[in-house]
């Protein structure tokens, strides 16, 4: 069967400073690249394969060291994830890739592409990728409906996150992940076992619960007689 090599997963993005929107593309991207980062540190190929560093949304694809190991090559493989243009799969892939991975791939998915031109705006892919999408909606809904912004935007309000604070959020947190790609075990809660069954008696005990129901049904029978 399938082994894991290595894993990351969105929810661990708040120790990089993302603490929100774990779900949208900009997260999906900063998944694919730690988890690149994290498998090319496994395998001690992070200094030689650095990926993209400079981020424009525009294809990139790693070349091969001449001197060295090959880069590592992996497989896209959406499972039952839709495959739209635009959606966070390839946000993901596009996170890796930029990650130092060698993944096959066009930019006919990705944010910017016009299957009617044929064409593809990287501005448009780099804006999601930091986040702009999002910063750009809150904007709007912000002055338009200032209650469903505090409705819908709840948790970036209570953090005192601006939709101007974004892009930096998603910057610092790419800086942060090809510092540290470290996987960090939570630490382990103590779990007191519960003893849920009554504790089984002794012989003794048995003997001397059996004594007194005795008793006391004989002492009832006594009871009913002088009555």
């Amino acid at each position: 069967g399938d082994r894991i090599v290595c894993a990351a997963y969105s929810h661990e993005l708040p120790r990089y400073g993302v603490k929100v929107g774990l779900t949208n593309y900009a997260a999906a991207y900063c998944t694919g690249l730690l988890v690149a980062r994290r498998i090319l540190q496994k395998l001690r190929l992070d200094t030689l394969y650095t990926g993209c560093t400079d981020v424009t949304g525009e294809e990139y694809l790693v070349e091969q060291a001449e001197d060295g190991p090959g880069a590592f090559r992996c497989y896209l493989d959406v499972g039952l994830a839709r495959t739209t243009t635009g959606a966070r799969v390839f946000g993901a892939m596009k996170g890796a890739v930029d990650g130092g991975l060698n993944i096959p791939h066009s930019v006919k998915r990705f944010p910017g592409y016009s299957a009617e031109n044929k064409s593809f705006n990287a501005e448009v892919h780099r804006a999601h990728i930091f986040g702009q999408h999002v910063a750009d909606y809150m904007r709007t809904l912000e002055e338009e409906d200032e209650d469903a912004y505090k409705r819908q935007f709840s948790k970036y309000v209570g953090l005192g996150i601006k939709a101007d604070d974004i892009e930096t959020i998603y910057k610092n947190a790419h800086a942060a992940i090809r510092k540290d790609p470290s996987f960090t075990k939570k630490p382990e809660k103590k779990v007191t076992k519960k003893r849920h069954n009554l504790a089984k008696l002794t012989l003794e005990a048995r003997k001397a619960k059996i004594a007194k129901h005795k008793a006391d049904y004989l002492a009832k029978i006594q009871a009913d007689v002088e009555a």
